[in-house]
């Protein structure tokens, strides 16, 4: 077990820092206080992150922290960290981790004993379910499906059945394809296409897939897709082991029987009857 206590102690800390995804007055003042007090900013892309900073008169070592050199970077921040120096992450724009770099350092940080601090901030995810009108809670968030169309598809196939709103980024020059795929597999449901958010072209599109297919050819900027969740039953196809661990998990948690089945029932829409049946069920051969 890691227990931190982020403003209890002296030692060096990673700041999870995130950024506006696209007009610069949403950087909140916290998030400017951090960036001006640490003493190194990783990010995905120097020049760009390199302008932002400018912008905000904040001057501080920049260090690249991609994909494709987390490995080599999360070293890089770790012996940084042991120097005694904070660092602060962000991304190209929005949460650092959500569909960009992060996962590996923020794992190697907290197991070496070091803070880990998330800010409060923009976030097109939360933008784009909140705006949509579509259910705003249960939702699953995705990102970027795969570009080849048979691993979209075999992507999309593992998600049809679930009754979450679903959240997809999606490339401009991609995005008709995307939505081909989705018509193809999750069938006619209703979606909200989110583009260019908080900038001046900023437009929220809500109908059916087939009749934002009519324009997707013309859209242009960074966008964001929710659709809507399967209605139907789809319980059948799910594996109720995962439930089962769900339910488990929550109890172990320190959640009482009751209140883990009415919990799980609502994250995943299984009735809570049938998740009850299993709970008992398992409990009966565990006493054979």
């Amino acid at each position: 077990m890691i227990r931190q206590k982020s403003f209890g102690n002296e030692k060096p800390t990673l700041f999870l820092v995130p950024t506006p995804i696209g007009n610069l007055s949403e950087m909140s003042p916290r998030a400017l206080e951090v960036l001006n007090s640490v003493d190194v900013i990783a990010c995905e892309d120097t020049r760009t992150s390199g302008q932002m900073l400018k912008h905000f008169n904040i001057s501080k070592r920049l260090i690249a922290y991609q994909n494709f050199n987390e490995e080599s970077s999360s070293r890089g921040i770790i012996n940084l960290l042991s120097q005694g120096n904070n660092v602060a992450l962000i991304s190209d724009a929005g949460y650092p981790l959500i569909s960009d770099p992060g996962q590996r350092i923020v794992n190697e940080a907290s197991a070496a004993g070091f803070n880990v601090v998330p800010l409060s901030g923009p976030s097109a995810v939360l933008n784009a379910v909140v705006a949509s009108g579509l259910i705003a809670q249960p939702f699953l968030f995705i990102g970027f499906l795969p570009s080849a169309n048979g691993d979209r598809v075999k992507k999309l196939q593992e998600y049809k059945n679930y009754p979450m709103t679903m959240v997809f980024y999606e490339a401009p020059h991609r995005i008709t394809k995307m939505l081909k795929s989705c018509l193809e597999v999750l069938g006619d449901r209703r979606i909200c296409l989110c583009r260019e958010m908080t900038k001046i072209h900023e437009e929220f599109i809500r109908g059916t897939i087939s009749e934002v297919l009519e324009i997707s050819d013309e859209l242009k900027g960074e966008m964001v897709v929710v659709i809507e969740g399967n209605r139907d039953d789809y319980s059948k196809d799910i594996d109720m082991s995962i439930i089962l661990n769900m339910v488990n998990e929550s109890i172990e948690a320190g959640m009482s029987t009751s209140s883990a089945i009415r919990e799980v029932s609502r994250q995943t829409g299984i009735s809570k009857n049938r998740i009850y049946d299993l709970v008992h069920k398992d409990e009966q051969k565990g006493t054979c």
